[in-house]
């Protein structure tokens, strides 16, 4: 079908595309003016992404994530939130919404459920391009109930963000609390065992004992290696090969003197001995006088070398004494060491317990104070308003819009006529129909082109004559 035949078939049958459109617009607004009326109200919420945690004073986690605004918005539209919105309003005690449920689902499933798919059926929430704003809107029949629905929305996902900010912090609280039970179980624990490690020791002081303990060691250490220097001594002057070597008989004035007397005595007998003879009674006298010096040096001698002998035996006795004394000292010392070492070990166990009973009370103050928070990062920027004005039906869209849609669908109906029942408008139909080439055309009066009339009776003439 050529343009000209669709266009010669649309101009037979604009009745009926002139009543197929008079029929839409109708319908169109008429069904316009029964549906009722819907209202559309909404409110705005901030989400402020730099705000800082009143408590760690740290940026709230995960605020710069691409996803942040996105899971804002599935918040918004989370069963959670929908619930919380249907206690604000009560619908629970609604006899009216409870007999609808009822009548829908027969009783069955849960009214709570029911009654926030129904408001999230109706709820569209939609952020900003280029903010931080979510717009909160609900729609409905009812101005004042639309508005105070999406006012509550507003107020449950500010609710709901807050609860799911403390709620870890709640949890990480009652967790700390046990471990603060712990930590101070763990302290109490210490602190006895190293007061009664004290106790049963005797400790007070320990590193100032232990220092004059160390002290009393050294000094007998001293003293122990200077009697050995003695006794030494004193057993190389016992030891000697001969009397006249030992440095004691050699500096004794007595045995000196002694040596001095003899040795007059012997050059006086040798001297009477060659003038007297030995049988004189001078010579006599004077060998008897050297056997009692000689006995006396032998004496002194004798008490030199026992003295020597003594000294050396106390000198031995007393080494030992001081041995064991050193000795006894030593294991003292250890002794205390090992104590301090223990004592050392049990300090930094009560240190160790302390810094982690305050790290743990520190956490659980800070998250005390986090799951008792009020703030978070949403705020309500502007609350919804009842409208005035419907924003459905628009019945002016609706009438322009079923112009559109009435032309197209007479046309249509038009066409599918004109297809199913075929009528010769042209000569192009008609050559089509029958196959055989057209002779000629004879128009109808209606079609033939008129004839213009002359003005005056010269231009008839000189219209009749201008053929001859």
């Amino acid at each position: 079908m050529t343009f000209k035949q669709l266009l010669l078939a649309l101009r037979a049958r604009l009745a009926i595309v002139l009543v197929v459109l008079v029929v839409t617009v109708a319908t169109t607004l008429g069904v316009s003016l029964w549906l009722p009326k819907q209202y559309a109200a909404a409110t705005a919420v901030l989400v402020d992404v730099k705000s800082l945690d009143p408590v760690t004073g740290a940026v709230l986690p995960g605020m710069f994530q691409p996803g942040y605004m996105s899971t804002q918005i599935d918040i918004i539209n989370s069963n959670r939130v929908a619930n919380r919105v249907v206690q604000m309003l009560q619908w629970p005690a609604d006899p009216a919404r409870v007999a609808r449920w009822q009548a829908i689902t027969e009783g069955q499933g849960d009214y709570a459920a029911w009654a926030a798919r129904v408001l999230q059926a109706r709820l569209d929430v939609k952020p900003s391009r280029d903010s931080n704003v979510i717009t909160i809107g609900y729609s409905g029949t009812d101005p004042d109930e639309v508005a105070a629905i999406a006012n509550a929305f507003a107020k449950a996902y500010v609710e709901t963000v807050l609860e799911l900010k403390v709620e870890p912090a709640r949890q990480s609280a009652l967790w700390f609390e046990a471990q603060a039970r712990q930590a101070r179980t763990g302290l109490e624990e210490s602190q006895r065992k190293l007061s009664d490690f004290q106790q049963r020791h005797g400790i007070l002081a320990t590193d100032e004992r232990l220092d004059v303990e160390t002290g009393r060691l050294n000094e007998l250490s001293t003293q122990l290696t200077s009697l050995q220097n003695q006794v030494a001594d004193v057993q190389s002057r016992r030891l000697a090969p001969s009397a006249d070597a030992v440095a004691d008989v050699m500096q004794s004035p007595l045995v000196n003197s002694t040596k001095a007397e003899i040795g007059r005595l012997e050059a006086r007998i040798q001297e009477n001995s060659g003038n007297y003879g030995e049988n004189h009674p001078q010579a006599i006298r004077a060998k008897a006088e050297l056997q009692v010096l000689k006995g006396r040096l032998a004496a002194e001698i004798g008490q030199i070398r026992n003295a020597l002998e003594t000294a050396y035996q106390v000198g031995r006795q007393r080494e030992q004494q001081l041995g064991g004394a050193l000795e006894a000292q030593r294991e003292k010392v250890l002794q205390l060491n090992r104590q301090r070492t223990e004592l050392n070990v049990l300090r930094r166990e009560l240190e160790a317990a302390q810094r982690s009973f305050e790290t743990v009370s520190q956490r659980l103050a800070q998250t005390l104070l986090e799951s008792q928070s009020a703030q978070t990062n949403v705020s309500v920027l502007n609350l919804a308003t009842p409208p005035v004005d419907p924003f459905k039906p628009r019945v002016a869209v609706n009438v322009l819009a079923s112009v559109l849609v009435g032309t197209l669908l007479g046309l249509g109906v038009a066409l599918v006529l004109e297809l199913g029942n075929r009528r010769i408008r042209s000569m192009e139909d008609l050559s089509l129909a029958i196959d055989v080439p057209v002779l000629a055309h004879v128009r109808t009066a209606a079609t033939a082109p008129r004839l213009k009339r002359p003005r005056s009776r010269r231009a008839i003439g000189h219209t009749q004559a201008t053929p001859g």
